[in-house]
């Protein structure tokens, strides 16, 4: 028997969709607006979750910082979940070159005697501060620092790879920031934290914890580097 497909692979869940889904799947209703609040609440609770679980590959951006001469700190964005490559940058067109620069940690950072010495930067430490809003209602910019000290011989920038948080819920009629193929994972784990909290809930707490996490191990094994990796030995010579 003939049959003719849809054409269209453009299915998406809004976030009403994705909470009555998760509301289904724990036996319960989404009713009110405040089963609406308290699902848009632990979703949010659970994308920032993810952000600690490794790389999400559609959250990776390029960004870049002009370095200016004798200047050592610099903020990048709060929003930034951490950096995964970085390289110094000179001229431009034809002649750009970008060369690494070698992050450290705090402690090599803070052994350096001379953090003013000038000359093209080759290390950084990145200062992982909250982003949040002090008392006096500054905001505490997460900082690189660089050294040596950008000299004036010529114009550097810091160019990187930066992992980005994920795009909060949002209302009733907003898409989630996420691929298609962490729907399904984004609709279990909701489901999972849910039934920690809806009452009658429990007995399906270690079926919904079994499909998050299956959901989450085929999601996240997809989403990865595909390149061809080339592995050289090392000669080693035993005395």
């Amino acid at each position: 028997m003939a049959y003719k497909t849809t054409d269209s692979t453009a299915f998406n869940l809004d976030l009403n969709e994705i909470c009555e889904e998760a509301f289904e799947r724990c036996g319960a209703e989404l009713r009110s607006g405040y089963d609406l609040r308290t699902a848009r609440r632990s979703l949010n609770l659970m994308l920032l979750d993810w952000a600690s679980r490794g790389i999400n590959m559609w959250t990776i951006e390029q960004g870049s910082i002009t370095l200016s001469p004798g200047v050592i700190s610099y903020n990048y964005p709060v929003d930034t979940v951490d950096f995964l490559d970085h390289v110094i940058r000179t001229g431009s067109g034809t002649t750009q070159t970008d060369i690494n620069i070698t992050r450290i940690s705090e402690s090599t950072y803070a052994m350096i005697p001379n953090k003013n010495a000038t000359g093209r930067p080759i290390q950084v430490w990145i200062q992982r501060l909250s982003g949040a809003t002090d008392a006096a209602g500054d905001v505490v910019y997460p900082q690189i620092h660089v050294w040596p000290s950008p000299d004036s011989s010529q114009t550097y920038t810091f160019v990187y790879w930066r992992l980005r948080r994920l795009q909060e819920a949002g209302n009733g009629i907003n898409g989630q920031d996420i691929p298609f193929r962490f729907l399904p994972v984004l609709v279990s784990g909701l489901a999972y934290n849910l039934a920690k909290k809806i009452p009658g809930a429990e007995a399906r707490l270690q079926m919904l914890k079994a499909d998050y996490d299956e959901q989450w191990d085929l999601a996240a094994t997809e989403d990865r580097e595909k390149a061809a990796v080339r592995f050289v030995p090392r000669e080693t010579f035993l005395r």
